[in-house]
């Protein structure tokens, strides 16, 4: 259930999220890091092995945008191996309160090969979409032999591939920074 009343992430949350894929188990082991200033010494710990980062922004603060900037040096500062890149613009559903256009951030996420969506944790809509090419991404990670630190498995013959239908965001009510 989505909460207006929402304050924001101290240090980090955690949640996993199972999801096949074709014959293909990803497990997502998802950190919601701290966007403040005050907590940034913080997040390299959570980034640290990293296979992908979401990095979100709101669609009518264009200052969230630019801190999502500073966010990709700091990923391609500190993380070693490839990772999955998804820039997301959060709360479509304020549109008529839009201060970053969809082509602006569609450009640079392409200028940093990263996937662009959009989405709105009030509305429930996107937020599938960016976590079945977060985890459609790690696959195609997978097949790449530099990367040391994901692991892929094929689940058990008797055991049906399911279908993401739901993303538990917990408390916050909006996608997380890492998986």
């Amino acid at each position: 259930m989505f909460s207006h009343h929402i304050s924001p992430t101290i240090g980090a949350s955690f949640f996993t999220c199972n999801i096949n894929i074709d014959d293909t188990r990803i497990k997502l082991q998802v950190w919601d890091t701290a966007g403040q200033e005050r907590f940034r010494s913080m997040a390299p710990m959570y980034y640290r092995n990293a296979n992908a980062a979401l990095l979100v922004y709101d669609i009518t603060q264009p200052c969230t945008f630019s801190a999502i900037k500073s966010w990709v040096k700091e990923l391609q500062r500190n993380v070693e191996e490839p990772l999955v890149l998804c820039v997301v613009g959060n709360k479509t559903d304020l549109e008529t309160h839009r201060k970053v256009g969809r082509e602006e951030a569609s450009q640079y996420a392409a200028s940093i090969a990263a996937s662009y969506f959009e989405s709105s944790a009030l509305t429930d809509t996107g937020i599938e979409d960016v976590f079945l090419c977060c985890a459609s991404g790690m696959i195609t990670l997978s097949q790449d032999k530099l990367v040391r630190n994901l692991r892929v498995t094929t689940p058990h013959s008797d055991s049906p591939p399911t279908r993401l239908t739901s993303i538990p965001t917990g408390e916050n009510e909006k996608p997380p920074l890492c998986c």
